[in-house]
C-alpha cells in the first residue's frame, strides 16, 4: 500500500555532498513516518535517519549527526536525505523506508529498492 522509489545515488569524493530523494505513493502514505537505512557489505542494515509524518520529530544516527539532514515535503510525498561532508565509511546501499505508525520510528513496513552511494578517498 506504500511504494517507495529512491533516486540521487552515485559516486562522490570524500568531503563532497549528495542528496537522496524518495518518492512515496500509495493509499497509506499520507500518515507514514519515512526514513533512510543503509547497508554496507558484511554489515547489518542500520537506520540512518527518520522523520515523522508531520515532520516534527526526527532521528539521526550518531555517526551522521551534524553532517546529514532529513526532510520531507508532504505536498510532493517525498523525503530527502541531504548528505554533506561525506566519508568513505558512508559508502553503502541506501534504502528508503516507511513506517505506518512510527513517531519517528518503530518498525519498517515498506522498503524501497535501494540506491548505491560510493564515497572515494
Amino acid at each position: 500500500q506504500v511504494q517507495l522509489v529512491e533516486s540521487g545515488g552515485g559516486l562522490v569524493q570524500a568531503g563532497g555532498s549528495l542528496r537522496l530523494s524518495c518518492a512515496a505513493s500509495g493509499r497509506l502514505v499520507s500518515n507514514c513516518a519515512l526514513g533512510w537505512f543503509r547497508q554496507a557489505p558484511g554489515k547489518e542494515r542500520e537506520l540512518v535517519a527518520a522523520i515523522s509524518w508531520k515532520g516534527a520529530n526526527t532521528y539521526l544516527a550518531a555517526s551522521v549527526k551534524g553532517r546529514f539532514t532529513i526532510s520531507r515535503d508532504n505536498a510532493k510525498n517525498t523525503v530527502y536525505l541531504q548528505m554533506n561532508s561525506l566519508k568513505p565509511e558512508d559508502t553503502a546501499v541506501y534504502y528508503c523506508a516507511a513506517d505506518l505508525y512510527g513517531d519517528p520510528w518503530g518498525a519498517t513496513d515498506f522498503w524501497g529498492q535501494g540506491a548505491q552511494v560510493t564515497v572515494s578517498s
